[in-house]
């Protein structure tokens, strides 16, 4: 099978690495062989970037003339969504449907950042002294960019089009399970005209990560991931004093008051745990119930989740596609069989299906399991599967202390019709985002991230853009 190459400094080359598969979740297949970066590709890509930070070319555009490449991106990524989709879906088994939304999504994300850029402005502050002074914003320099495998279309396009729009260069580093879309954005890179060194790819698996991560001339690193990575790339960066921003792990509390609308809320519920396989750092896998609707609510989400139909990505009926690898499938299996050992009850799902086409790839249902307390390795540990575990609760404040208790602090969902106690809830919930009445709602204009153990810093929305800035104060002297 022809290696795919990788792309540095507008140029293509296959990488003094060991190149690797991309496998078809849903068959097992082999879809691509992708070159792997070695030390020196690794080397060469962040000089490339390093000369690109300093050529006029790039570094002395005027914003406008800096979006106008960001507008160029999205506008040729809207005349190949069903393309794009088509990579993704093949390199981690999301549905086709969910696919093509996120390729939608991601070209949003760039016509966005493309906006911000054009509108950008510094600050007068308020006169101290015989001084005018101004805050102006410089690039931070050369970012490297890491990116997960669960939604590399969107979070590549989060990553990607902030970094740009600040004035930096990049080296994108995707993860080794998903590495097309990333080259795909390296197409789209080079037909949008930008300067060679701007936006560099390399592939290949974690030791690639640690030589982006461990060089002297990156400037910022931008993470998204595991919590453990997180920690260790946080480590390293801390001893070179280097900026980073880590959007990591997720144990998110979907909460039911007995007072909300139970229709609307178990239908979300389900999707907010079950919607691309669970696959998702928010993934709503702590479903909270006040204790008076317990049961009844856990009848009404049980059903909903026996409507969630396995089955080829491609097929428009299906509404789970395969756990992105084996090896996820099987972590996934493992987590629930440790939740049976310690007692939980599997009211549905739970079994690796074994016939037919489901059986020849990586599939797992939609699970829920009760009977456990929050105490619970299911309830603490981030499965990143269909599986959730449901816990009930007796008042607001035995809510918000078992919501609360965990490591992790993404995101959370609120279900009631009471505003006062909607308000409290989610200001007493140590989150980044907290949904009320919805979840899993996204804007691109709204600052993301996490408390605690999910991570550093914010990503998105204007915040988002000044996240791979520097703010530097000028002082004009007029006394």
């Amino acid at each position: 099978m022809t290696i795919h190459p990788f792309m540095i400094a507008n140029g293509w080359r296959t990488g003094a690495g060991e190149a690797f598969s991309s496998i078809d979740p849903s068959t097992g297949r082999e879809v691509a062989r992708i070159g792997g970066a070695g030390a020196a590709d690794v080397d060469d890509a962040v000089a490339a970037a390093r000369v690109a930070l300093a050529d006029p070319a790039w570094s002395g555009l005027k914003c406008h003339e800096r979006a106008a490449y960001l507008f160029r991106i999205a506008e040729l990524m809207g005349g190949r969504l069903d393309e794009l989709a088509r990579v993704q879906m093949e390199d981690n088994g999301k549905t086709f449907a969910e696919c093509r939304s996120q390729a939608a999504s991601a070209a949003a994300t760039f016509r966005y950042y493309g906006a911000v850029c054009e509108t950008f402005e510094s600050e007068v502050n308020t006169q101290r002294g015989p001084s005018v002074t101004m805050t102006v914003y410089e690039p931070v320099g050369v970012v490297a960019a890491i990116t997960p495998w669960n939604s590399p279309l969107t979070l590549e396009a989060q990553k990607l089009a902030p970094i740009l729009a600040a004035g930096n260069t990049v080296v994108l580093k995707p993860s080794e399970v998903t590495p097309r879309v990333a080259l795909e954005y390296a197409r789209l890179a080079i037909e949008a005209g930008l300067p060679a060194g701007v936006v560099n790819v390399v592939t290949g698996a974690a030791d690639v990560g640690r030589a982006l991560v461990d060089h002297p001339d990156i400037d910022m690193v931008s993470f998204t991931g595991g919590t453990a990575s997180g920690r260790a790339i946080a480590k390293a960066c801390g001893a070179r004093l280097r900026p980073v921003v880590l959007e990591l792990g997720g144990k998110s509390p979907h909460v039911v008051f007995a007072d909300a609308d139970l229709e609307r809320a178990r239908t979300t519920v389900a999707s907010g745990i079950f919607s691309g396989g669970g696959q998702s750092c928010v993934a709503g896998s702590r479903i909270f119930v006040e204790a008076s609707i317990h049961d009844a609510f856990l009848e009404a989400i049980c059903a909903s989740t026996q409507a969630y139909r396995m089955g080829p990505p491609e097929d428009a009926a299906a509404t789970l596609g395969p756990m992105v690898s084996f090896q996820h499938r099987d972590h996934v299996a493992r987590a629930v069989e440790a939740a049976r050992a310690e007692g939980g009850k599997v009211l549905t799902g739970g079994a690796i299906p074994t016939e037919g086409a489901l059986g020849a790839g990586a599939y797992y249902p939609a699970t829920v399991i009760a009977g456990l307390d929050n105490e619970a390795r299911v309830a603490q540990q981030e499965i990143f599967g269909p599986v959730a575990v449901v816990l009930p609760f007796r008042d607001e404040a035995d809510l918000v202390a078992q919501a609360n208790d965990t490591e992790f602090g993404l995101a959370a969902g609120i279900w009631t019709r009471d505003f006062a106690k909607a308000w409290r809830v989610a200001r007493a919930i140590r989150a980044g985002t907290v949904w009320i009445n919805t979840y899993k709602e996204t804007s691109i204009s709204t600052p993301f991230g996490g408390f605690k153990q999910s991570g550093l810093g914010r990503e998105k929305g204007r915040t988002g853009m000044r996240t791979y800035m520097e703010p530097k104060g000028l002082y004009w002297h007029v006394g």
